[in-house]
């Protein structure tokens, strides 16, 4: 079997559904611990614009999860506490990848197995880093510049900050055509700049980074599936 990573984002309108939203983020956990068939799992909350940024987006939250297959990935992650998710929001999406390369620890874990062979096409990466509150002013002071930087990119084709806490626990996730496109942008600008700095001073305490090849999709984001600009491509 393929272990498969789910990610699942969903956008909530108006005050009530917003407030049970941010509820979730606490009442969520005994069912999410009880749902079958899950490995590792994590409720994050957003960030607005690009999503890289310190201000939180009350309107829209991430439900990340592996599973020992894709077929299990797709059942189990519409029903449950999922579908509580899909049925009060006003749009949702959901990713479904497969690990080609895994580095790092996330809360002390190595969720994701790397089974799927790294090869032309559309991929994923992620991002996780737990943040030395001593340096929080210099990390958020750079993420604008690689906001705008990722923003401007004409080969992202979905991007999004997420994270468990604000401030000090970040996700990053972001799907390209290829892995030139990807390379193109890491190794340049703001965002060559701040990854040197984080080996030089030291800025996290504990840090992963994770690569996927992109399996499928479920939903739409701002009206369409975000996989449509990698066909396009």
């Amino acid at each position: 079997m393929t272990q498969t990573v789910s990610l699942s984002f969903y956008r909530f309108a108006g005050p009530l559904a917003r407030v049970w939203a941010l509820t979730m983020m606490g009442a969520a956990r005994l069912p999410m611990a009880r749902t079958p068939d899950i490995g590792f799992w994590k409720l994050c909350g957003s960030g607005i614009g690009e999503g890289f940024t310190p201000v939180p987006n009350t309107a829209v939250y991430a439900i990340l999860a592996t599973w020992p297959d894709a077929k299990t990935a797709r059942q189990r992650s519409s029903e449950g506490v999922f579908a509580r998710y899909a049925n009060r929001a006003s749009e949702s999406w959901t990713v479904f990848l497969q690990t080609q390369t895994a580095r790092g620890a996330w809360a002390g874990q190595t969720p994701f197995t790397p089974s799927a062979p790294q090869a032309d096409g559309p991929l994923a990466a992620l991002t996780r880093a737990t943040i030395k509150p001593r340096i929080l002013t210099r990390f958020w002071g750079r993420v604008p510049n690689i906001s705008a930087m990722i923003g401007q990119d004409p080969n992202v084709a979905f991007k999004i900050g997420i994270g468990e806490v604000p401030w000090l626990h970040q996700v990053t996730f972001s799907i390209w055509p290829s892995e030139q496109a990807m390379a193109a942008f890491a190794r340049t600008g703001p965002h060559a700049a701040a990854i040197r700095a984080v080996r030089d001073e030291g800025w996290f305490r504990e840090e992963l980074y994770a690569r996927f090849a992109v399996h499928s999709d479920r939903g739409t984001w701002n009206g369409t599936s975000p996989l449509q600009k990698l066909e396009a491509a």
